[in-house]
């Protein structure tokens, strides 16, 4: 989700790693081992939770995580909860990074140290204040300056133990000064009004003819006032601790008055010191990216060079290329270049283009498509895209059935457990690979068009460039599908989304086994017992050295690689999309029932959105509510005012809307885009919806009283009707501006190089060789627009921070003072030579 500044998109999101801790103390019991589980939260809120490894005081997770994020926020924390069975469980220490920190560890494995967790640090939310400084009349007719403090609302505030009933206590601190106010409380509101005033005395009274007005600075400077912000709480613990502001009354300057945001702070626990790792460490990865996406006629030069990409002769020469030569990793370039022609419907040509001239520099085919280069990342990041759904309808049911059951499977001696069997465990092997093997191989009419055009491209190059080899037009194919696709799904099922945590050792073990043996199986190798190392690999594989298994792979291969396409939409089998447990309210289908709310498990196919009571009952027939996906007319967010609750959103039918409650904002922002996107098709989707609910006889957003009266406000839309992909044509074009922009020395460099290789016949220069040239004219224009494109762009964005910088106000409610990314940007702008921005 973006957010909008003056015809400009911004667009954040967050790649994670999340390796290992170690260290942790251990419990104080005779029992010294933890069950650990590590959560990522932006500010307070939880948005992803890892496994909990059992038993461990060095706990390996080894989990990764993405997300757009939808909303500001300060830090990126993570939580290292030991679980406990019996009461709550406990937190052990936290990372926290700032916002503007996140670049330093941009990429970088890194080591933090994990901090205490106390409630007095766990702050988040603003809070608007109005300083005024004023003289005033006494009854016996002095006059005393005396301060009013107006706290008018706060935004963002956290919400502790499921409730939020906030107030503010106000207080003037000097010398001699200690006196409290206190606002009323705001039940069940995180976002509270509380907009009521307090008056302090600043100054002793004075002389009523001295009508001037004048404090002392001195006495100004000794003073400051404070705001604590508390949910009030009905436990014996007390009252919870929000944040806190510190305002010195010097800021009121001369005009006497001071209207400000403010960001809440921790309370200064000095007294608390922890030594270095007492709390052991955490292993994190941390990628953020932060995309300011222009209107879509900025992209227009750089985005119709990189599209002629394909058709570009030689295609050496062309934009896509010459970014996949100077970006340091090949993924880097792949991720963007993919997805923009994807968008574009010009993946299977360039894709072609590429794969063909990798091929006429292949001398050896047994070296096809080995390396990391561009054509294998982009024919990667591709199957990734086009085939999820594809790999959750073949792989998923049989690798929840091996992460369930656990059966052994261990077949090396020298790792077998007393209690286990050799020939068990090669049967129970056996028995998966067998079942995998055959699902893969009886799947070709479900593989994506897309995939099957590319397959059927690579097929071709390949045949045509080494016609004496007669198997080179399966391993070509073989080496994406199931080298790159199905063995890596099979190994890590966590990292193509068909299951949601790294598996347990002893089911990954079980998971690299078969990984292994499905990889050997596809690669119709000459000699297959003496691709493994080990000979017990080698023992087991003899029970698949029959015929019948490289036939059935070499028909999977021709179908996969036809030039026939298949119509996708005829996979009648329903597809799980998406599953979880959220909060529902009662639809009112019993005009008399109650409207409460209840947590259920809602499931999301191509078919039907149910929900269910439990987990559990998910599996058999009975939905409690089963709607079907034509039935869908809008899913549209709910305004947190309906029901003082938020992550809200609404399944808009034909007769009523299902108000649901998700977990935290991006799992509403995921729910609400994968049900946009399967009902998008649908005839009778609504133009307009209402926004808040339906109460008291009313819609509270339009006030109208008929319960079917038409929406008050547009519904969002412009998302496309295909599930497998969401894309953003300019952000990815801005996201291709930018690593061109990363590596403008390595273009500049390649100009160097095309000059060389025109003017000199002699033998290529060292700093030269890594750059594959085979038009140095072409080239070198190429690059000539690029670098122009690039440049252009770059001064439109500065620009856009010269004039940003000029009309945002520090200590508006979109930049509150405490805001240290804000502060940073200023500091590098007023220390910036070429421009101020």
């Amino acid at each position: 989700m973006a957010v909008e500044e003056e015809g400009l998109r911004v667009f954040q999101s967050v790649k994670i790693k999340i390796g290992e801790a170690k260290n942790i103390p251990p419990y104080p019991g005779p029992n010294k081992m933890r069950d650990c589980y590590c959560t990522v939260n932006l500010d307070q809120e939880e948005v992803f939770r890892t496994k909990t490894i059992e038993k461990s005081l060095c706990p390996f997770y080894g989990e990764d995580f993405y997300c757009e994020i939808p909303r500001t926020f300060r830090h990126l924390s993570f939580y290292i909860f030991d679980r406990d069975v019996f009461r709550r469980d406990s937190s052990i220490g936290k990372v926290a990074v700032k916002k503007e920190d996140l670049q330093k560890y941009h990429g970088k494995d890194h080591w933090f140290p994990l901090q205490p967790v106390c409630a007095d640090s766990e702050v988040q939310g603003k809070v608007h204040l109005e300083l005024r400084l004023s003289e005033v009349i006494t009854d016996s007719g002095v006059v005393c300056h005396k301060l009013a403090t107006r706290v008018l609302e706060c935004q963002d505030l956290p919400i502790v133990n499921g409730q939020c009933d906030p107030y503010a206590a106000v207080s003037l601190l000097g010398l001699s000064r200690s006196e409290a106010k206190k606002t009323k409380v705001k039940r069940k509101n995180n976002n509270p009004q509380f907009d009521e005033v307090f008056f302090f005395e600043v100054t002793k009274p004075l002389s009523y003819t001295k009508r001037q007005f004048d404090v002392e600075e001195d006495d100004v400077d000794k003073l400051a006032l404070k705001v604590d912000l508390w949910t009030a709480s009905n436990l014996k613990f007390g009252d919870e601790f929000l944040g806190e502001v510190r305002v010195p009354l010097r800021v009121l300057g001369q005009s006497g008055v001071h209207d400000a945001w403010y960001f809440l702070q921790p309370r200064d626990n000095s007294n608390k010191s922890v030594k270095a790792d007492e709390l052991g460490s955490l292993r994190l990865n941390i990628v953020y990216t932060e995309d300011h996406v222009f209107p879509t006629e900025h992209y227009n030069p750089l985005r119709d060079l990189l599209l002629q990409s394909a058709h570009f002769e030689p295609v050496s020469a062309s934009a896509a290329h010459i970014l996949g030569e100077v970006c340091r990793e090949k993924q880097e370039a792949a991720v963007p270049l993919v997805r923009l022609f994807l968008h574009y419907g010009k993946i299977v040509p360039f894709l072609s283009a590429i794969a063909h001239a990798e091929i006429s520099r292949t001398q050896d085919p047994n070296t096809i498509f080995r390396g990391n280069s561009l054509t294998s990342k982009c024919i990667d990041e591709t199957m990734k895209l086009a085939g999820m759904h594809y790999l959750r309808v073949t792989l998923k049911p049989i690798i929840d059935e091996i992460c369930t059951d656990h059966k052994p499977c261990e077949i090396d001696p020298v790792k077998l457990k007393e209690s286990e069997n050799l020939d068990t465990n090669r049967e129970n092997l056996r028995q998966y690979v067998d079942r995998i093997f055959n699902v893969i191989t009886s799947s070709g009419v479900s593989c994506p068009t897309v995939m099957c055009d590319i397959f059927f491209s690579l097929r071709e190059s390949a045949s045509s460039r080494f016609q004496v080899d007669p198997d080179v037009r399966y391993t070509a194919v073989s080496s994406f599908i199931f080298l790159r696709f199905f063995a890596p799904a099979i190994l890590s099922p966590n990292l193509f989304h068909l299951r949601p945590h790294h598996p347990d050792p002893c089911t990954s073990r079980t998971l690299t086994l078969i990984s292994k043996t499905i990889q050997t199986l596809g690669s119709l190798a000459k000699s297959k017992s003496a691709n493994f190392k080990e000979s017990y690999m080698a023992a087991f594989y003899d029970y698949f050295n029959e015929q019948k298994y490289a036939d059935a792979v070499k028909n999977f291969l021709d179908l996969i690689s036809s030039s026939a396409r298949w119509d996708q939409k005829s996979i009648e089998t329903p597809i799980m999309l998406k599953e979880g447990f959220m909060i529902k309210r009662a639809q009112g289908r019993n005009r008399f029932g109650l409207k409460n709310f209840k947590k259920r498990w809602f499931r999301l196919t191509n078919h039907e959105f149910t929900y269910h009571k439990t987990k559990g009952n998910a599996k058999g027939e009975g939905a409690l509510c089963s709607i079907p996906i034509e039935n869908i007319l809008a899913v549209e967010r709910l305004e947190e005012e309906s029901f003082k609750m938020k992550n809200m959103f609404q399944v808009i039918q034909p007769e009523r809307a299902l108000y649901i409650q998700a977990n935290n904002c991006v799992e509403a922002r995921d729910w609400i885009d994968i049900l946009t996107k399967v009902s998008q098709c649908n005839r009778k989707r609504l133009s307009t919806y209402h926004p808040s609910a339906f109460l008291n006889g009313h819609w509270l957003c339009c006030k109208l009283s008929a319960d079917t009266a038409p929406g008050c406000t547009p519904c969002t839309g412009g998302l496309p009707a295909n599930i497998q992909l969401d894309v953003d044509g300019d952000r990815e074009t801005e996201r291709i501006y930018s690593l061109y922009s990363t590596y403008m020395a390595k273009l500049v460099k390649m100009q160097e190089a095309c000059g060389s290789k025109s003017v000199y016949d002699g033998p290529e220069q060292e700093e030269y060789s890594t750059f594959v040239i085979d038009d140095p004219q072409e080239t070198y224009k190429t690059l000539r627009l690029v670098i122009s494109a690039v440049q252009t762009l770059e001064q439109q964005h500065m620009q856009y921070k010269r004039d940003k910088f000029r009309k945002t106000k520090y200590g508006s409610q979109e930049h509150p003072i405490g805001d240290q990314s804000f502060q940073c940007y200023i500091r590098q702008q007023s220390e910036s030579s070429t421009y101020s921005i």
